[in-house]
């Protein structure tokens, strides 16, 4: 890019991952040295699955009397704030990381006591009986605030001496020079929205292990790049997924039933349409519900919009009655994994491992991720702690390949429960859509209990599902009443979402000229449909002729919806400055 290319044309994207500091002549003569520590594990993600590894690594090192430096970098300003999820949590791995975890004080205030499942239809509802056996049975399973169970467990491992560092994102994977992974390097802080440095401009720091664990949730940005640089993709499917929406209520206490799991399926949605909603109600010593409404991503008709079909769903009458007279205290969104057993990738390679939902070890009909994503950081704990505490490790690679961590996944319970239902999500591809896959589920999980001899495929790319815009009928949706239903704009308040202002867009577009020439002129502009959070707008051009994108990346919830759904694959997310996303507080 020449100088003059800067001025001429309004850019949107300004990143240095698209247009290269070394080739921008503001960047001359700035000190770009970094500072450099060492560990021995370094994990990327302060979620259940990173948490629980670095729980695990500690543990192993106090029984057997070892040192053993365990560092892990969370982008959120605290532990649990960009956690969010329904949550419905089956205490197995609990059970397993702290027998003892209800004298420690574990945040599982409230026992499934009721489980309701219904077919909705506009203005009825059809109740399906909860068989024991059918995995969205909840008997045993808690109703948690995820947030506030994942900052619980920052707290045990600190206790246990993890050195934890909230607010700085990971955003760079760094290699030894024989290509296996050496660590990661921190975001750098005082670049300008123009992707100029500011007199304030700082490195980031480097993080050098023996081994990098990835545990960035669902879609990580840096387990893509390690997609590709190890080809850990190739024998898998292209991964699916949901956009997931959430908002916390206070209702009247007349109302509350703590230890109630309602689930749905059906209206809103039209039958080709994967998704249903939750209500759970909480036992926090105030009449609080956790509700929420998940769509398959893999949905064909652009003009959609997950946050709509949210907000017209809570005036089901059924839903409605339960909301009537509360207050919404709290709103946030995030993309789950929903591909399972077939879409899992290697997850070893020279120097690090994936683990949790960056992989995808999501149960999807059981709408549960946390058990499993925890088991698989104390499996990888479990496959590395003899290699990195060896005097000699045997490793042919500078950083160390361990593929023990999959062997011991393949052999554990994740396993046998991912392979079980692993045709449920993708029975839903067939003429009856939801009906048909309810029915299959009934016959071939209840009765044989995923024994069947075949494995059944998704769709393809999610970003690859979407119909041209004149080739579908645009959705009419009421307008909010204020009430049960609100606008995007005063939900995404209630995320505390914040970014420094003065930053590069982390939403980089590989070229700015697409979302006008293909997204806006064949399917109508999506992105202003899918996000959660009103990051995308299309607005006139200041000529008044044509129109632009605008990226409002402040707004953004770090829900990487757009990165999935693009139907031109242009949205590249990547970290913003540390510390900057949503501010959920027991999502």
């Amino acid at each position: 890019c020449s100088p003059k290319v800067y001025t001429m044309m309004p850019r949107i994207t300004s990143h240095y991952t698209i247009f290269p500091r070394d080739k921008d002549p503001r960047w001359e003569g700035v000190e770009m040295e970094r500072f450099a520590d060492e560990a021995d594990v370094v994990i990327v993600g302060g979620g259940p699955a990173g948490l629980s590894a670095a729980i695990r690594l500690k543990q192993l090192a106090k029984e057997q009397e070892k040192e053993l430096r365990v560092c892990l970098v969370e982008k959120a300003s605290q532990i649990g704030a960009h956690t969010l999820s329904g949550a419905c949590l089956e205490p197995s791995a609990l059970n397993e990381l702290f027998p003892d975890w209800k004298e420690r004080g574990a945040p599982l205030n409230t026992p499934v006591t009721e489980d309701l499942f219904s077919i909705l239809t506009e203005k009825y509802r059809i109740p399906v009986p909860m068989l024991p056996g059918l995995p969205m049975n909840n008997h045993g399973n808690y109703i948690v605030r995820l947030g506030h169970f994942v900052h619980w467990l920052g707290e045990q491992a600190e206790e246990l001496g993890v050195e934890i560092y909230p607010g700085y994102a990971a955003a760079e994977v760094l290699f030894h020079e024989d290509g296996s992974v050496k660590g990661i390097a921190t975001n750098d802080v005082g670049i300008a929205k123009d992707g100029s440095p500011k007199d304030v401009f700082e490195r980031g720091m480097e993080l050098h292990a023996k081994v990098t664990l990835f545990g960035e949730g669902c879609h990580g940005h840096l387990a893509k790049q390690l997609y590709r640089q190890f080809n850990l993709r190739e024998n898998c499917e292209p991964q699916t997924y949901a956009i997931g929406l959430k908002e916390l209520w206070v209702i009247d206490e007349k109302k509350w039933r703590p230890g109630r799991v309602e689930h749905s399926v059906g209206w809103p949605l039209n039958r080709n349409t994967y998704g249903g909603s939750f209500l759970y109600h909480l036992n926090e010593g105030e009449p609080l519900v956790a509700l929420g409404f998940v769509v398959g991503l893999d949905y064909t008709n652009p003009y959609l919009s997950p946050f709509r079909e949210f907000q017209r769903w809570k005036h089901h009458p059924f839903v409605a009655k339960t909301l009537e007279g509360g207050d919404r205290i709290a709103y946030g969104a995030r993309a789950l994994n929903e591909g399972g057993y077939q879409c899992l990738p290697k997850v070893t390679f020279p120097g690090g491992m994936l683990i949790g939902c960056s992989p995808g070890f999501m149960n999807v009909p059981k709408i549960k991720g946390t058990h499993t994503a925890m088991k698989s950081g104390m499996l990888a704990a479990e496959a590395i702690f003899p290699k990195v505490t060896a005097e000699d490790p045997a490793s042919e690679t500078a950083g160390l390949h361990i593929p023990e961590y999959e062997d011991n996944l393949k052999k554990s319970w994740i396993w046998k429960e991912l392979y079980a239902v692993r045709n449920i999500r993708p029975s839903f591809h067939n003429y009856f859509g939801l009906y048909g896959g309810m029915i299959y589920t009934g016959v071939f999980y209840w009765i044989l209990r995923g024994k069947e001899p075949w494995t059944l495929k998704h769709a393809g790319l999610d970003s690859a599902q979407l119909k041209p815009a004149k080739e579908c009928t645009p959705i009419e949706y009421p307008k909010p009443d204020g009430k049960l239903s609100f606008d995007l704009l005063s939900s995404v308040a209630l995320s505390g979402t914040n970014h420094e202002g003065d930053q590069p867009p982390h939403l980089t577009l590989k070229d700015d000229s697409i979302p006008v020439a293909n997204n806006l002129a064949i399917y109508d502009g999506p992105e202003q449909r899918f996000c959660p959070a009103g990051v995308y707008e299309y607005v006139p051009l200041e000529t008044g002729e044509g129109m632009r994108l605008q990226i409002n990346a402040q707004n953004c919830v770090h829900c990487k919806t757009c990165d999935i759904k693009d139907p031109s694959q242009n949205i590249n997310w990547v970290v913003p400055e540390g510390s900057g996303g949503p501010a959920y507080n027991g999502l």
